[in-house]
């Protein structure tokens, strides 16, 4: 799950992060509050979405009075923000960050990750903040540190002298340093993080270090520990159907394609929309209904795909282990009988009462079309579509 920027600081500060003074305002007569408190008369302001680049699609601004921190802030709520992120729909900020400027000697980069393959989590350092870190790690991979973070979320002092020295932080600097990059070590353990990301971590012409933007992601799988984060989730930030999704505890990822999927198993559908491409079509979704869907379950599943006007055929992919395929065919057939089908249907079972799923779907009378392996399937759902 994504946060935005002002509640990533909000968690940052608790581990007593350098964040600079800010306000959050959804209103005009929130920003008159911030201008006030915080004494402004001049400003940086943030549309808060889930997605980067916002400088560059122009949701980031500077002003230089009060009269132009509310003017800018007025302009940027609201704001409908496109670009590679958010995809051809776009997200729109209800909120900015409003904060005081910092006079910028030089930007780091600082982050922490899980390193997949060697089953690890990491800090990433780079002494070249303020771009992707791809585009460093691309261009310069020698400007990239790795450094591995402990179970309990501790970092081992070489390695924090080892960080300090590849960033060039000596002294007070170094000390600085230190702490904050414990202070993301043991954030991203305890908020069981995807990513933590301080891009920039910024030295200020004074010679102190602040986390100038901050970026938070956390584990779907460890919500359940983590209830104030949970209470973070903004619905306005995703499509109706990942909205939809999310309330049935469902995995769906929209894609461009034109062929719906409906799977249980993540790596079923991956397999699923991967045969899809090899017989010349293309997915128009992922979606796993989980192991042990109800009915209920499945047919939330099969509204969603159809409430997407791309779709032009459908193809169900089930392997009924934990999951009755009595129960799945159950499910499509609700759902087909309340919202209609307009398109054609492809539907794939075995296992667990596949020959009863298989009846039931016969005596519905409904036109479906059956398949008996995955490769068959793949067959007829693309053979609809040319």
């Amino acid at each position: 799950m994504n946060t935005h920027e002002y509640q990533a600081k909000e968690i940052l500060k608790r581990y007593n992060l350098p964040i600079p003074a800010f306000g959050v305002a959804a209103k005009s007569h929130d920003v008159d509050a911030i201008i006030k408190h915080l004494g402004l008369n001049e400003a940086v302001i943030k549309i808060q979405v889930h997605a980067g680049g916002r400088g560059k699609a122009g949701g980031v601004k500077f002003a230089k009075t009060s009269g132009e921190i509310a003017k800018a802030s007025e302009n940027l709520i609201g704001m409908k923000m496109v670009n590679n992120q958010t995809g051809p729909l776009g997200v729109i900020a209800h909120k900015v960050l409003i904060s005081k400027p910092l006079d910028i000697e030089k930007e780091y980069y600082l982050s922490a990750v899980i390193d997949r393959e060697n089953a690890v989590a990491i800090l990433i350092a780079s002494p070249e903040g303020g771009m992707e870190i791809e585009e460093v790690a691309a261009k310069h991979p020698d400007k990239i540190l790795k450094v591995p973070i402990e179970l309990d979320g501790t970092v081992r002092g070489f390695r924090l002298v080892k960080l300090c020295k590849f960033m060039g932080w000596k002294g007070e600097m170094a000390k600085m340093g230190t702490h904050i990059a414990k202070g993301v070590a043991k954030a991203f353990i305890d908020t069981d993080a995807s990513l933590l990301e301080i891009n920039p971590l910024v030295e200020s012409k004074d010679g102190k270090l602040w986390a100038l933007d901050a970026k938070l992601s956390v584990d779907d799988n460890a919500l359940f520990r983590q209830p104030e984060i949970t209470s973070f989730y903004d619905h306005t930030q995703q499509t109706e159907n990942e909205v939809a999704a999310r309330e049935y505890e469902l995995a769906y990822i929209a894609l461009d394609g034109n062929i719906g999927c409906m799977v249980n198993g993540a790596g079923l559908a991956m397999a699923t929309m991967d045969i899809i491409k090899y017989y010349g079509g293309m997915p128009a979704n992922f979606l796993d209904v989980g192991g042990g869907a109800s009915k209920e379950k499945v047919a939330a599943g099969f509204k969603i795909i159809l409430s997407d006007p791309k779709v032009k055929a459908i193809l169900v992919n089930i392997f009924g282990g934990i999951m009755n395929c009595a129960t799945l065919a159950e499910g499509i057939i609700d759902a087909v009988r309340e919202i209609g089908i307009k398109v054609p249907l492809v539907v794939r079972m075995e296992g667990t009462n596949v020959e009863q799923g298989k009846k039931l779907l016969e005596k519905s009378k409904l036109p479906i079309i059956t398949a008996d392996g995955l490769t068959e399937a793949a067959e007829k759902v693309c053979a609809q579509l040319k």
